[in-house]
């Protein structure tokens, strides 16, 4: 049974991964006398000061990963991002100070950002973040670049953490486990395969789209609202997007959608990437050796998903 980390060996990751930043930093020509960690839970953010640089140093993954699967993501996330940013969309950009390419560093594979100054005493408001989400997929739908189709569902993270937690009921009760097993074995088709999905879903458009709860990762800059961490950037129905933030969250965004000429939200979609992306939250749990703190964090999505019915029509 792997051990929690103890908050000594967390503290040692965290100054392992800072350490490799402001390394690979100087090594790409940046004077760095005073890095500060910004985030540290599954990534470490650095601010690479006094240079306008943010690296980012993913550090809590799944076991099966490697530098080089970290870096074909990366590397994804640097495109999409520059090329909107080309186009005047407003995101946090690659920095421009670095070539746009992962770096490897000490075993880890990092990126670096333009470093924008977040606006002072700014509250998030996840509602009006989501009537912001429209104009983000409008301006990604021409991206020309590749993706994979719904890569941000994370099929074989969430099929290897269920095996993972068998025999953890520290993690999760084996009632949920059974649960989560014959939920996952009826969604993960859908979740794999595009042709599987275009079938139960025939007529919803798939387009390149954020992946990781966009009315989230805004960040609040100081000269305005900048699209971020697009880690998870995926061909995928818009739904994906929107997928377990609410019905407020949901009736800003279809508003604005309308105004847009752009179509609301499928409610069978909807239904579909939710159920997926509770799934992905208790697989999380599988990651919780790593950081432990996401076995409480977790727990009120736990709580919210044994309280909701599957939607058995969803597959059929």
């Amino acid at each position: 049974m792997e051990a929690f980390l103890t908050p000594e060996q967390l503290a040692d990751r965290t100054a392992r991964a800072l350490d490799a930043a402001v390394r690979a930093g100087r090594d790409l020509g940046l004077t760095v006398t005073e890095p500060k960690v910004l985030h540290d839970v599954f990534s470490v953010v650095v601010h690479l000061a006094p240079a306008p640089v943010v690296a980012r140093v993913p550090t809590v993954l799944p076991h099966y990963a490697t530098l080089a699967s970290q870096a074909s993501r990366q590397r994804a996330e640097l495109d999409v991002t520059r090329w909107l940013a080309a186009r005047g969309t407003p995101v946090v950009p690659p920095s421009p100070l670095v070539p746009p390419e992962p770096v490897r560093r000490d075993g880890f594979s990092m990126t670096f950002w333009q470093y924008v100054p977040p606006a002072p005493d700014a509250e998030p408001d996840y509602v009006a973040n989501a009537a912001l989400i429209p104009e983000l997929h409008a301006a990604m739908r021409d991206y020309p670049g590749e993706l994979a189709f719904l890569s941000a569902a994370e099929p074989p993270f969430v099929t290897d953490s269920l095996t993972l937690l068998d025999g953890r009921p520290d993690l999760l009760d084996p009632a949920d486990l059974d649960r989560a097993r014959r939920e996952w074995q009826a969604l993960e088709p859908l979740a794999r395969s595009q042709a599987a999905f275009e079938r139960r879903f025939p007529g919803v458009d798939l387009r390149p789209v954020h992946g990781d709860c966009p009315p989230v990762n805004i960040l609040a800059g100081a000269d305005g609202p900048r699209y971020a961490d697009f880690e998870l950037v995926t061909l995928g129905p818009v739904e994906w997007d929107l997928a377990g933030v609410g019905p407020d969250c949901e009736a800003a965004y279809d508003r604005q959608a309308r105004r847009r000429g752009m179509r609301p939200l499928d409610r069978d979609v909807l239904a579909f990437v939710t159920a997926v992306g509770m799934l992905r939250g208790v697989a999380c749990l599988a990651l919780a050796p790593q950081l432990p703190m996401l076995a409480d964090a977790v727990r009120p999505m736990i709580d919210q998903w044994r309280s909701t019915p599957f939607p058995t029509d969803l597959t059929g």
